[in-house]
């Protein structure tokens, strides 16, 4: 089968080409519904990465945030007409104690091939998790970006000592919101503290205990534990102002992507004895995880709502650049493609 795939050949240049699909080997074909933007698609959008990896990765399909419907299917419990999210990392091995997302061996779609800018995507059912029909398809658009955040309260659970009475989030951003609320849920009895730059975005974390601005942090705040989720030029100084005020012995999740090296305080760290790991991405556990969340507190999907920003109807390559070019432009949230091309 000949499918249509939009793949970004230079900065800010979509074209189309055309690559065959293989209905023989197992794969189940969906086509793409909702389609969301995430910055590391900007980032070769605008091509903001090297010239190096962008040589080395053009031409390619962006976006790897999506759902779709089954529109062929051998499969009996993935049947024609359902609604799926579309799981963008490939692993090729499984590893006893390394989970998918880590293994140096696996793809992920809009990095190392082709995203969901497509007509159809054939994938594999391990890689399709059922979403329910009554759930909001602008929030599950984005489940990728939140089972990275559930993906990344695991590994907090797993490696945090069990002093968990106050947390601290540095950041404002889309990634700040949703691991705000998923500890939310997690930890219900502990104090969520939220730290910007932005009061008018800090005003959208109505859920958590308390917000500061990071100009403004109270001398006697130190919380047990805190995440990192600001990422480029701001990481080094939300990371030191985190070791600064965390207490001794406490957990740093590191979850804001950087282009450069971060100098941090080594020192501090050593002083502290504190732990400091990374979390990057995730595995189908971490999907089925984000839709069993929707599933029992229907609620969190109405907060999740709130950072819906830009919804762009798509129906051909300039829909498809003025999607991304007004997401560069917006204040806050996710800009959603409404894939009808």
């Amino acid at each position: 089968m000949l499918n249509t795939v939009y793949r970004l050949t230079e900065p800010r240049k979509i074209e189309i080409e055309f690559s065959d699909v293989d209905l023989n080997n197992g794969t189940i074909l969906v086509r793409p519904t909702h389609l969301s933007i995430c910055n590391a698609d900007q980032r070769y959008y605008q091509g903001k990465r090297s010239a190096e990896v962008l040589a080395k990765k053009l031409p390619m399909a962006l976006i790897h945030e999506g759902i779709g419907t089954v529109v062929y299917s051998n499969d009996s419990e993935l049947k024609v007409g359902q609604r799926v999210i579309m799981i963008p990392n490939a692993p090729v091995e499984e590893d006893e104690f390394i989970h998918e997302n880590y293994l140096r061996s696996s793809r992920f779609r809009a990095s190392g091939f082709d995203g969901f800018m497509q007509d159809c995507v054939a994938l594999p059912k391990d890689r399709l998790v059922a979403v329910p029909e009554d759930i909001d398809p602008l929030v599950a658009a984005f489940s990728e970006i939140i089972s990275v955040g559930y993906h990344a309260v695991n590994r907090f659970l797993q490696f945090s000592h069990d002093r968990r009475k106050t947390i601290g989030i540095w950041g404002d951003g889309n990634l700040a919101f949703l691991v705000a609320l998923i500890l939310r849920y997690r930890l219900p009895e502990a104090k969520i503290v939220v730290l910007g730059k932005n009061q008018y975005k800090l005003e959208y974390f109505s859920f958590v205990d308390e917000t500061y601005l990071i100009t403004d942090i109270p001398v006697t705040f130190q919380p047990d534990h805190a995440f990192e989720c600001v990422g480029g030029e701001g990481s080094p100084v939300a990371i030191n102002q985190i070791i600064d005020v965390i207490k001794p012995e406490a957990t740093i999740s590191i979850l804001g992507v950087s282009e450069n090296n971060v100098p941090i305080n080594t020192r501090m760290i050593l002083e502290k004895g504190l732990v400091v790991f990374g979390s990057s991405r995730s595995g189908r556990k971490d999907f089925l995880d984000t839709v069993r969340l929707f599933t029992e507190h229907p609620e969190v999907v109405d907060y999740f709502t709130s950072i819906v920003g830009q919804v762009v109807d798509v129906r051909n390559i300039e829909d498809m650049n003025q999607a991304f070019e007004l997401d560069i432009k917006k204040a806050y949230g996710k800009t959603i493609m409404l894939w009808n091309v």
